[in-house]
């Protein structure tokens, strides 16, 4: 018997959704076989209200065994549907970084949000006396959240983009009854880059020359990254994005982007960064703008706006 799934997307791309098709010819049995979609915005027109939307008061997700949300929590009707997703859903999984650590909309955390609305929508090239809309959009929360922020999350799987082959092994695994098989060390342990120890790099610097490699030669001889002075973020970032014999930054020659979020779920990769260029020697006082360091995971705190600093009565 097909198991009841239902697919939510909140502040998101739909690169995640694209990374559940990627899974590839082992997607056809697990649709036509295994999991029967009762909801899901991306791919069936399911009215949350009706079909006209006003046929009822109350959200209309139906029931189900799975479900499945991607992109994190930003504004008010957000909200409402991951609730009604905890609500309705038997197992509730986080898919994507946005759902699990904020992701790149949680970047506007460390804004002041009047101030980037005031330039977005009241600047030279618009009319000075705009307001801000409020007509049919959802009131904006203070901040963006990741999806445990706000409810019980039963199971987390980060990256931007999710890893499919881990997608499906989630999947699997639930039909199967059984704990899922994920990577959990981090970017460095699953990084095949020659090692050296510290060396006569002190400073860390921008990317905008190429990595020293051979390309006649496996990446296995290539030096690693960080040890050659560049913001590789390898030591501070779970694994699993590897589809190959490298994880799929280092495999292409660049550092890695940190873009599947800290190696424990309340990590801080700005923080444990910091540690880790120290350990190798490198001044982390050169780096240009640390704060980008959470660009993935700016949620449960991590990214805030900068406080104004305080007027001194005495001047």
């Amino acid at each position: 018997m097909a198991v009841k799934t239902a697919l939510e997307w909140l502040s998101s791309c739909s690169g995640c959704e694209i990374a559940i098709l990627n899974i590839g010819e082992a997607l056809v049995p697990l649709l036509t076989e295994h999991l029967d979609i009762v909801h899901a915005p991306v791919i069936m027109d399911h009215k949350y209200y009706g079909q006209c939307g006003d046929e009822g008061g109350q959200m209309q997700i139906p029931e189900a065994a799975i479900g499945i949300v991607t992109g994190g929590v930003s504004n008010e009707e957000h909200l409402e549907v991951l609730q009604q997703m905890r609500r309705k859903c038997k197992v509730l999984i986080a898919l994507g970084s946005c759902a699990t650590q904020g992701g790149i909309p949680a970047l506007m955390n460390g804004q002041d949000s009047r101030k980037s609305f005031a330039e977005v929508y009241r600047s030279e090239s618009t009319d000075q006396d705009a307001c801000l809309p409020d007509q049919g959009v959802p009131k904006l929360l203070e901040r963006t959240y990741a999806c445990d922020e706000k409810v019980k999350v039963d199971l987390q799987l980060p990256g931007c983009p999710p890893n499919p082959m881990h997608i499906a092994e989630v999947i699997t695994a639930l039909l199967e009854d059984r704990d899922p098989v994920l990577p959990t060390k981090s970017v460095c342990d699953t990084c095949p880059t020659r090692r050296e120890g510290r060396g006569r790099v002190t400073k860390v610097k921008r990317y905008l020359e190429n990595v020293a490699f051979d390309p006649e030669k496996p990446i296995s001889e290539m030096r690693c990254l960080l040890e050659q002075g560049y913001m590789c973020m390898g030591p501070v970032t779970a694994a699993g994005c590897a589809r190959r014999e490298a994880p799929s930054c280092i495999d292409a020659r660049v550092p890695c982007r940190g873009c599947f979020g800290p190696v424990l779920p309340k990590g801080n990769q700005m923080l444990d960064m910091m540690n880790a260029l120290a350990s190798n020697g490198i001044d982390f006082k050169s780096v240009v703008d640390r704060r980008s360091l959470l660009r993935f995971s700016g949620a449960h705190g991590n990214l805030r706006a900068p406080r104004k600093a305080a007027v001194r009565e005495d001047g």
